[in-house]
Parts: structure tokens; C-alpha cells; sequence
């Protein structure tokens, strides 16, 4: 393969590298943004609790712990979430609600964001309430989660009686009312410090203090399931693997393309040289067959001359010798060039329907005289089958292959002709009892100028070669069982049946 070949190969695989690189970054980028969405939703979720939380103020910032608690049941019944936990300013746990598990994971959460296996943890985002006497006392007002009466039924601004502010808690976190005495006429309790600073009236500022640091909020945490993020992470990288697999047929594809290219290039290349080399040899091929056809007429002027002088009497008997080698050997040269010229010649098909039994009938009776010297027997079990053929060159295949049967076998030796037929195709067997062919030599028996008999050109089977290449047919050679060798000729069209 070329140097430019190979460039083009690397260069597709460091496309689909930026392309494979380009989806991780971008799915990394999805999940970082599917995980912030998730935050985002939990921040819109606390922003909403902070304000409710709020609204429920009551006499100096109080909020019912009962109230509180059933609100938080109803927002995590209605919302996506797995615990909400209201922390004093010491960070421990207030109010709860959800899965105990998880409060205890969230009540040990850093501050900020925290992500806890399949869980998002957001602690200490919304500031509800500061301790009294702090800077920003006169901007927010705490916010106490405790037991409480609803209301105590009388204020201490009703003129006629007056509260007495013994505060009690048997619980941790309720707050008693105040007893209210001396009220003849008393009138509802205006709470004049809902929605402002300041503790309850009926509540000393040490004890509103205390309250509030342990039971004042100052911050919560909510756990969310990250179910959505590896949902939408999950789903982003099947679409990346898609893309990513995409991408890679569409580089190997390239990468086929661009081989059959070269392969492409490379074939015409070599079939231009083939076709100029081709060129040659048939220029070779004319020239070689017009020399041995003006070499035949010398051989025979000297075949002649050599035969007056076999027919003379009275010369020495040394010279009719030799006369009579000089016919014999003008002969087989003869023979040789016949050979040659058949062989180079070129193979112009011309088809037409040929009857198999009357082609196969006529080359017997031709060999008649060499079957009968060698005391072989020739049987045909040939149906009467019509195929399509070129018959005089095959009527020269069919004489090649009983002449080398003949060749092949002893005296007395047997050939059989067959021939069968299979979907519209036909098959012709030639077998002989001779040796055989060698499994190494099955194949060179076809080239030219190769024989195994001492007698042979050669050529003969090269010639039935290049006539089964010309129609189309193959040909192979077998062993036959218990001994000898079969030729089979196979794809004949079949035509009709006679």
C-alpha cells in the first residue's frame, strides 16, 4: 500500500477520535447540566419553603411544631423529595420529616451541595432567622418552632387584667400561655408583634433566648433523588454511543472505499500491462503460428523426397534406412507443428444445438482403428441430450480426450463415456482403467508442452482447455475408483431432450 494510502487511514482515525472525544465532552457537559437543573429545582424548592415557613409566624416568630410538621408530610406527598430537616443554629434537627436514614445524612451534610450516592443534599442555602440582638436583628425576625396554644385568649392591653408571664415547659419546646385573672370584660388578644421583631409578650427575654437556641431556625436541608440525573445521563450516553458507533461505520466505510480505490487503481494498472503484455504475445502468437505453417511445406517437400527414395529397389539397404527415418521423423514434426498451429489459434465460438450421442458416436467411429489396436473397449452411456455448444470444436475436445484414454490405457484396457444432467446443466465424463493422475500433477496436465506419455505433444489437453474456457465449461480431472483417471466437463446447457 502507498504512503498516501496509509495517510488516508490515519486521518480517519483521528477524525473519528475528535468525533469520539466531541461526544464524551458533550455528555459530560449533559450530565453536568442535568446534575444542575437538580440543584437548581432544589434551591426553587427551599426559596418556596423559606417563604412559607415565614408566613407562619406567629406572637414574636413562633411557628407550630404541629402545623410545621404536617406542611413538610404534605410537601414531601406532593413534591419529588426524600427529607426536609429545619437546623438551629447548632445544626441539629428541629423538625424532620421523610426517611430517617436520610435526615441523618443530611443532618451531617457540609454546607452548600453534597451528593450522596443516589441522593442530592442541599444544606444551609435560605438564612430564616438570626438570634435577637445581632446586627440584623431589625431586619428578620426569628422564627421558633415550638408546642403552643393556639393563642392565649386575653392580651396584656386589655386594661382590666393583667397577664402573669410564668412561663413553663414540661416539654422541651412547648410553651405554656400565661394565666389571665381579674377579666370581667375581656376582649379578644391582638398580637402586636405578628410579623414584627421582638419576643411574646407573655415570655421574659431570657427565656425567649433560650428558646430560640434550641429551638430557633436557622437553616434546613432537603434530599432529592437523582434519579432524573442518571435517567437523562443514561439516556445521553446511549445517543453518544450511537453517534460514536455511526461515526465509526461511517470511517470504516470510508476507510473500504478508499481501499477499493487503490485496489481499483492498482487493477487497472495492471490490467493496462496485461492487456499491452497480451497484445504481444498474440503478435507473438500470429508470427509463431505463420512460421510453422511455412515450416510444414519444406517437411513436406523432404517427407516426399525421402518416400521416392524408400521406393527405390535397387539402393543400399543403409539409405533405405534411412530414407525411411527421414519420413517418420518429418512426421512427428509435422504432428508437433499441426499441434501448434490448432493450439494458437484463436477460439471463435459459435454456438448452436448439438445432439451429445451423435458427436460422440462419430469421434469413436474416427478412433475406431486405435481402439481396435489396442483391444480396448468403449462404452457410451450417454442420453440422447441436445446442448449448446460450438460442435466442431467440441468434436476436438471430445477426439483430445478419448485419444489420451487411449494413450493412457493398457491392452484391453476400458473407457466409458457418460453424461448426465442437473437443473438445465449437463456433465460429460470421460474415465479410462489406466494409472491415473497424480494429485500433484492434475493441474499441469492442462499447461502446454506438459505430457506424462512418450509419445505426446503436450498440446492436447492444453488445446481442450482453452476450447471448455471459450463455451464457458470447466473441466477437472478425478480419480477414478478402484483405478484410473476421469476428465469431466460440467455447466453445459442443457436444450432439449431428444
Amino acid at each position: 500500500m502507498t504512503p498516501r494510502g496509509n495517510w488516508v487511514y490515519v486521518m480517519l482515525a483521528a477524525v473519528w477520535a475528535v468525533v469520539l472525544a466531541w461526544q464524551w465532552g458533550e455528555h459530560r457537559r449533559v450530565g453536568e447540566g442535568a446534575r444542575q437543573s437538580l440543584i437548581s429545582r432544589g434551591r426553587d424548592i427551599t426559596s418556596t419553603l423559606g417563604i412559607v415557613i415565614r408566613s407562619e409566624r406567629r406572637w414574636g416568630g413562633l411557628v407550630s411544631k404541629e402545623r410545621m410538621e404536617s406542611a413538610l408530610r404534605d410537601l414531601l406527598q406532593r413534591g419529588d423529595l426524600r427529607s426536609i430537616t429545619l437546623l438551629n443554629t447548632n445544626g441539629e434537627s428541629v423538625v424532620t420529616a421523610g426517611r430517617a436514614d436520610l435526615d441523618e445524612a443530611a443532618q451531617h451534610a457540609a454546607a452548600g451541595v453534597t451528593w450522596q450516592g443516589d441522593n442530592l443534599v442541599l444544606a444551609n442555602l435560605v438564612d430564616l432567622g438570626v438570634t435577637p440582638g445581632s446586627e440584623t436583628n431589625q431586619q428578620r425576625q426569628a422564627i421558633v418552632v415550638a408546642d403552643f396554644p393556639t393563642a392565649p385568649p386575653f392580651g396584656p392591653d386589655s386594661g382590666t387584667a393583667r397577664a402573669s408571664r410564668s412561663q413553663t415547659e414540661d416539654e422541651p419546646g412547648r410553651v405554656a400561655a400565661p394565666s389571665v385573672t381579674n377579666a370581667p370584660n375581656p376582649r379578644p388578644f391582638r398580637d402586636r408583634n405578628r410579623g414584627r421583631g421582638g419576643r411574646p409578650p407573655w415570655m421574659s427575654e431570657e427565656e425567649y433566648r433560650n428558646l430560640i437556641a434550641k429551638q430557633g431556625l436557622h437553616s434546613f436541608v432537603i434530599v432529592l433523588p437523582t434519579d432524573s440525573v442518571r435517567e437523562a445521563v443514561a439516556a445521553d450516553l446511549r445517543l453518544r454511543f450511537m453517534i460514536a458507533a455511526l461515526a465509526a461505520a461511517a470511517c470504516a466505510g470510508l476507510g473500504l472505499a478508499w481501499g477499493n480505490v487503490l485496489r481499483s487503481a492498482d487493477l487497472e494498472i495492471r490490467l493496462a500491462k496485461a492487456g499491452e503484455m497480451n497484445s504481444q504475445l498474440k503478435q507473438l502468437n500470429v508470427a509463431a503460428a505463420g512460421l510453422a505453417h511455412e515450416t510444414r511445406n519444406p517437411l513436406n517437400i523432404i517427407r516426399g523426397l525421402a518416400q521416392l527414395i524408400v521406393r527405390e529397389r535397387a539402393a543400399p539397404s543403409e539409405i533405405l534406412e534411412r530414407a525411411s527415418a527421414i519420413v517418420e521423423e518429418s512426421d512427428r514434426v509435422t504432428a508437433q507443428l499441426n499441434e501448434f498451429i490448432n493450439y494458437s489459434r484463436p477460439r471463435e465460438v459459435r454456438l448452436g444445438p448439438v445432439r451429445l450421442s451423435a458427436v460422440t458416436a462419430d469421434v469413436a467411429r474416427a478412433l475406431a482403428f486405435d481402439i481396435e489396436e489396442k483391444k480396448a473397449r468403449l462404452a457410451m452411456a450417454c442420453d440422447d441430450l441436445v446442448v449448446e455448444a460450438d460442435e466442431p470444436l467440441l468434436r476436438q475436445t471430445l477426439f483430445n480426450l478419448l485419444l489420451n484414454a487411449l494413450q493412457a490405457i493398457g491392452e484391453g484396457g476400458e473407457i466409458e463415456v457418460r453424461v448426465s444432467r442437473t437443473n438445465g446443466h449437463a456433465a460429460m465424463e470421460i474415465q479410462d482403467d489406466g494409472p491415473g493422475v497424480p494429485d500433484d500433477r492434475k493441474q499441469d496436465i492442462f499447461r502446454p508442452y506438459f505430457t506424462t506419455h512418450r509419445e505426446g505433444t503436450g498440446l492436447g489437453l492444453a488445446v481442450v482447455k482453452q476450447i471448455v474456457a471459450a463455451h464457458g465449461w470447466d473441466i477437472e480431472c478425478t480419480d477414478r475408483k478402484p483405478r484410473g483417471a476421469i476428465f469431466r466437463i460440467s455447466h453445459l446447457k442443457a436444450l432439449a431432450r431428444g
